[in-house]
């Protein structure tokens, strides 16, 4: 792992990160992980795949999730989105698309949201690996912070973008966005525990593209 995973202007804006303490110690981490035969999602060479996918100056959209799913074959490095064939989807994801179809009449019945990261929506975790079988495995381990760095560089685009929170983990780690410009929706996660309280009926998808059509940008094709 190395700031030479990065393809495209992340790289020159995170390489630096790469060289800190909390990086160091996160690759020691995830290498006496590896040593001791536990299986580490996804697959390395898509632990960086929505920033790959999205540069920074097409971000137009963020959507913060929490860590990977633990499932082998699911996650491929963007938050809610699992590889494609994936069937039955997860809970949370479809209760997105319930809300997607609610929201503004598109059924999606695939999993893969690389679609929408190649139009601009940054899905990205707080946490970009995890062990299989075990959710949360690698939180507190130095993700976070680069994460918060890769927000707090969003926060300082001039550009305006929509941060999408859903939930009280990403509420809090959204915390530090605070530019005028930025359009920020919060409700509540879409997982099954707390679907119900609000997190139906939020609109979340005609409101992200409401707010990119007054700025004068291309709309989402929430379409898969």
């Amino acid at each position: 792992m190395s700031g030479q995973s990065l393809t495209n202007s992340w790289h020159d804006l995170l390489k630096a990160e790469f060289g800190k303490d909390y990086m160091l110690s996160l690759k020691q981490f995830l290498r006496q992980q590896k040593d001791q035969g536990k299986v580490i999602l996804p697959h390395s060479s898509l632990w960086f795949n929505a920033l790959n996918t999205t540069a920074y100056e097409q971000v137009k959209v963020v959507i913060l999730g929490q860590d990977p799913y633990p499932t082998q074959g699911h996650a491929h490095g963007l938050c809610f989105s699992v590889l494609p064939d994936v069937k039955p989807l997860p809970k949370s994801l479809l209760n997105i698309y319930k809300e997607l179809q609610d929201d503004l009449g598109i059924v999606n019945s695939c999993g893969h949201l690389q679609p929408w990261a190649e139009q601009g929506v940054l899905l990205l975790n707080s946490v970009l690996t995890v062990e299989r079988g075990k959710p949360n495995a690698h939180q507190g381990r130095g993700w976070e912070t680069f994460t918060d760095k890769i927000i707090s560089l969003l926060n300082d685009r001039d550009e305006p973008i929509v941060f999408v929170l859903w939930g009280s983990y990403a509420q809090k780690k959204g915390s530090v966005i605070n530019a005028p410009q930025h359009k920020i929706i919060r409700s509540p996660h879409p997982s099954p525990l707390s679907a119900y309280r609000g997190f139906f009926g939020s609109k979340p998808f005609s409101q992200i593209n409401q707010f990119l059509e007054q700025q004068g940008q291309p709309l989402i094709n929430w379409q898969l």
